[in-house]
């Protein structure tokens, strides 16, 4: 029974803790939060949780049956490096309650809990070993608008190039150039301190760092990438990091977004997600006397993925702005094959890796708008059916895809072009995740219904650039 640890009272004594935060992720992929003073934290606490209404969520219940329980996960104690009082912060599972406790089927933690018993269940593997690649930018000036009268953003960035030409005294030059920015170093890179704090902060949230650097985006993009870890470990780290880079970025007076496509004409921001099955900590993705080094069982995983790979957007690239950056000529992914070291393919295997102990594949399409849970989730899912039913995957296609002919290109499946698309596959090719109840009916309907409204909210917008196009008509 979930109880106060030993680690728990330990933190509690070396910081001098004061309150107690419990965050809870809601259906969507937003982080919510209660806090309630240091003497709650009880076994009581971890028994009884604390009560939150469902209904204010979007898409986990109705008002009529809006009560529910939040229980704090002792497995993931940390302290809150942002809070001026001492704070100790646990994530949370949102759980129903019908005279006793039973778990609420919309509850994306749970959902991921799912999937890795089915993994285990199945017996192809005893855990699935993710790593995401985090990109966004910072920058020092935002906002937006949308009125029946009006709609605008504008962003800034001291990093830019359109500001090389700022008179004031603040400007000292050293502007990154468009489409310019990978690996640079200072002073064009003016944020590596900032990542470097970030990097910190991550490792005292107990989420260790691979690295991080500056981004190709001239306008403040960056990268951080983290250590590898289970799916549900790792969804919990993906919220840690989005917490933490965007917390640390207001400390600095600076706004950071994961939005796929903040600018145009700059690369947008991907969450390129590395993945293999593994037992005895080991990947059995590899074989040593493949050509390419891949296994019978990572080939069918391949299959599995390019076979679901429409219906997994709804849950990997799942905002109308991520189509934005899903398009052609880039290297985002927008075809369904696999490759080598191939950078436009939509599943590449990395050409630089050494320790085949890890030996992956990295889905490219993915980024931080997907709730992690239901993403990781979905993934797996979907290389399961494919070793499930000996999915072939096909040669791998190690071509430039943007120098491809159209008939060429036409032998290709390509992904959905738009979230409606995404939606529409997801509503026809589900089945392979309600296996096990990993998903249920239920959460895929609800999920349709909140990303078809987000779709219809951008459908009924005038953009400001079909004004130059069509005003005179």
């Amino acid at each position: 029974m979930a109880m106060v640890t030993e680690k728990i009272k330990k933190l509690v004594k070396d910081n001098a803790v004061e309150f107690v935060d419990v965050k809870f992720i809601g259906l969507l992929g937003a982080w919510h939060h209660i806090t309630v003073p240091i003497e709650r934290l009880t076994n009581r606490l971890f028994k009884n949780g604390i009560g939150v209404d469902g209904s204010s969520v979007s898409g986990f219940a109705h008002i009529k049956s809006g009560d529910m329980i939040l229980l704090p996960d002792p497995e993931t104690a940390f302290i809150d490096p942002f809070w001026d009082r001492p704070t100790l912060s646990f994530i949370g599972n949102v759980v129903n309650v019908n005279g006793t406790i039973e778990q609420f089927t919309r509850d994306p933690r749970w959902i991921a809990e799912k999937a890795e018993k089915y993994l285990r269940k199945s017996k192809i593997a005893t855990e699935s070993i993710w790593g995401p690649e985090f990109e966004f930018y910072l920058f020092d000036h935002v906002s937006y608008d949308q009125k029946p009268e009006a709609g605008y953003y504008y962003i800034d960035s001291s990093e830019a190039e359109w500001r090389s030409s700022d008179s004031s005294e603040a400007n000292l030059g050293y502007q990154v150039p468009y489409k310019g920015g990978y690996h640079v170093i200072p002073p064009k890179d003016k944020t590596y301190q900032i990542r470097n704090e970030m990097t910190d902060i991550l490792k005292s949230c107990g989420v260790p760092v691979k690295y991080h650097h500056h981004e190709v985006g001239g306008a403040g993009q960056q990268e951080i990438e983290v250590m590898f870890g289970s799916l549900k470990d790792m969804a919990d780290r993906s919220m840690i990091v989005k917490y933490v880079v965007k917390n640390t970025a207001f400390k600095y007076r600076k706004s950071a977004t994961f939005m796929p496509k903040p600018l145009y004409d700059e690369p947008g921001n991907g969450m390129h997600v590395h993945q293999y099955l593994a037992k005895a900590g080991k990947s059995i993705f590899y074989d040593p006397e493949d050509e390419i080094g891949l296994s019978q069982i990572g080939k069918w995983y391949i299959g599995g993925i390019l076979k679901h790979a429409s219906s997994l957007l709804c849950f990997t690239s799942s905002s109308t702005n991520s189509y934005k950056r899903l398009v052609p000529g880039f290297e985002a992914p927008v075809r369904g094959t696999y490759s080598v070291g191939n950078r436009n393919a939509c599943i590449r295997i990395p050409g630089y890796q050494l320790d085949k102990s890890t030996y992956r594949m990295e889905f490219r399409p993915p980024d931080a708008t997907c709730n992690p849970y239901l993403a990781y989730a979905a993934m797996l899912m979907a290389g399961l059916d494919g070793i499930k039913n000996k999915i072939d995957p096909g040669f791998p296609c190690d071509d430039d895809l943007s120098a491809m002919t159209a008939e060429e290109l036409a032998k290709i499946p390509q992904l959905p072009s738009s979230l409606q698309r995404a939606c529409e596959s997801l509503a026809e090719d589900h089945e392979y995740l309600l296996e096990g109840d990993v998903f249920t009916d239920d959460v895929i309907a609800v999920w349709l219904e909140l990303k078809m409204s987000q779709v219809d909210a951008i459908r009924v917008r005038p953009h400001p650039y079909e004004f130059r196009l069509f005003y005179d008509c």
